[in-house]
């Protein structure tokens, strides 16, 4: 299954919303994009999984490094996601330690206002 990317970009936050699979075939699409992102300023990232449906182990190897290079920027990453297997997963791996995960994207833009 192929890996749809759209960006919006909600000041200071640039919201990556991802469609299908994450995973070998897939991932270096979400990387290539989050580098040029943040290559070009945009170090505030908010990928929204919601509508993700699997993600391997190369999909969480490029979320890490999403963090990592945007954090080296200055930056931060979070994350949006609803999926219980991909929650369990972020718990397993402690990935959730690593990153702030959300249930909405308004959420993620201003947690101050998270209900």
């Amino acid at each position: 299954m192929l890996l749809g990317l759209t960006t919006s970009v909600r000041a200071p936050w640039t919201v990556v919303h991802l469609h299908g699979e994450l995973d070998m075939a897939t991932a270096p699409r979400l990387r290539q994009e989050v580098v040029g992102l943040v290559d070009t300023g945009e170090r505030y990232l908010v990928l929204d999984l919601s509508d993700v449906d699997f993600c391997d182990s190369t999909g969480i190897g490029v979320l890490v490094a999403a963090v990592k290079r945007a954090r080296v920027a200055g930056g931060d990453v979070r994350v949006v996601c609803t999926n219980d297997r991909l929650l369990q997963m972020f718990a397993l791996t402690r990935l959730d330690r690593v990153f702030e995960v959300f249930d909405v994207v308004d959420a993620a833009l201003d947690p101050s206002e998270a209900g």
